[in-house]
């Protein structure tokens, strides 16, 4: 994209992607290939929304941490001796250096290149030789602190010390997936993987209605039709929306014997059992629920045309300890990586597609409605930023937590 692009004729063109699903068209290609246009996107969603970074399990004990990175920033969630979630700035305030890696236990976090001594909860506690230095006081001193919100067990940040709250506008989402009880459910170690796609199309491809029933046509497959989608409305200033599947028979799952093998979530009713259920936060968690184990996936762009994401399994409390829980779980997960490797190949296909000359902008079928919202929670907040750039409004991403 060349930079004059980057002007009000080329937002004005989003509302085509914001008609009824009837009318609209997709989001322009440069939205998921060009390296200004992703610069511009991590001001306006990443420097501002709710992310997820992780699970509560993932930090069990005082003292248990993890690493993250999420649109160039490293970060550390840590549960601190007062039992709270902290999430912090892993850069040391002294020369840059990291203060952690990867994931642990710890008493501090210790920089290894000077030995910068930090408390759980980020302050400095000790910076060895300094007392030379003019007008250093170490008390002023901390790992950048970023606001933090958990729900449903899901760990989320934001850079933005005056972001609003992330629940009141999770409420339907929240509704309908209340009785899987996932803030107590059972959690698999995550997996980590790198892609060479723009994160819009992984998480399009997961909310995708349209296309379950052509790419995945099989026995493994074939129980949940494209036909019995449906899309539960949702406005734009709503941080997530849905989309229901039916099934054509109660607990449907991912296997060969097409039925629940492990443990079925307790409070689930009867319309929970019939049907599987997508449900998306967009920038970064998509889940998919079945009868008997949930999907996450957390979502992590690194560049316009690169991605990390975590993929998680959670399952209902007890389900780990039942007999033959693992020969299960595998067969569960040997089939549902048949899918995920057709929608990987897919997901490839599709953005060498929009480097082409000839991407269109396509037309949607009925079957795409969670595109719609999805095109809709992300217009307004495209806009929102491209409003304040031309108004000269600072970045959010320098208005972070004391």
């Amino acid at each position: 994209m060349s930079p004059a692009l980057l002007n009000d004729s080329f937002f004005e063109s989003f509302s085509d992607s914001v008609l009824a699903l009837e009318a609209a068209k997709t989001l322009p290609p440069a939205c998921y290939t060009d390296p200004q246009f992703y610069a511009f996107e991590k001001s306006a969603l990443f420097d501002r929304e709710w992310l997820c970074v992780g699970r509560v399990e993932w930090v069990k004990a005082p003292g248990d941490y993890f690493t993250s990175k999420i649109v160039g920033e490293p970060i550390v969630v840590v549960r601190t001796r007062e039992n709270e979630i902290h999430a912090m700035s892993a850069v040391c305030q002294h020369r840059a250096m990291l203060v952690a890696e990867g994931k642990g236990n710890t008493r501090g976090f210790v920089c290894p290149y000077h030995h910068w001594v930090y408390a759980l909860n980020g302050d400095l506690v000790n910076a060895p030789a300094m007392e030379r230095t003019c007008d250093f006081d170490k008390k002023t001193v901390r790992l950048p602190g970023l606001k933090v919100e958990i729900w449903l067990g899901f760990i989320f940040i934001n850079f933005d010390a005056d972001a609003a709250p992330l629940a009141p506008r999770l409420k339907p989402v929240e509704q309908a997936i209340d009785r899987y009880d996932l803030a107590n459910a059972e959690g698999l170690p995550a997996m980590t993987g790198a892609f060479g796609w723009n994160w819009k199309v992984m998480f399009e491809n997961n909310n995708d209605g349209y296309h379950a029933s052509k790419l995945h046509r099989g026995p493994l497959h074939d129980f949940v039709p494209s036909e019995l989608s449906t899309f539960p409305d949702a406005a734009p200033e709503d941080a997530g929306f849905l989309r229901f599947n039916g099934t054509l028979h109660a607990d449907a799952s991912f296997n060969p014997t097409q039925k629940a093998v492990l443990p079925i979530f307790p409070q689930l009713n009867e319309e929970d059992r019939g049907r599987m259920t997508f449900a998306n936060v967009p920038p970064t968690l998509s889940l998919v629920l079945t009868s008997d184990v949930v999907i996450y996936l957390i979502l992590r762009p690194t560049g316009p045309e690169t991605m990390e994401q975590d993929t998680g399994v959670l399952v209902a409390p007890g389900a780990m300890a039942e007999p033959g829980f693992e020969d299960r779980l595998e067969m569960l997960m040997t089939s549902a990586s048949k899918i995920i490797a057709q929608d990987m190949h897919v997901d490839a296909l599709v953005q060498e597609g929009l480097r082409s000359r000839f991407a269109p902008r396509g037309r949607y079928s009925w079957q795409e409605g969670a595109q719609g919202q999805f095109n809709r929670w992300l217009v307004s907040r495209y806009r929102d930023a491209w409003a304040a750039s031309k108004a000269g409004s600072p970045s959010a991403a320098t208005n972070v937590a004391a």
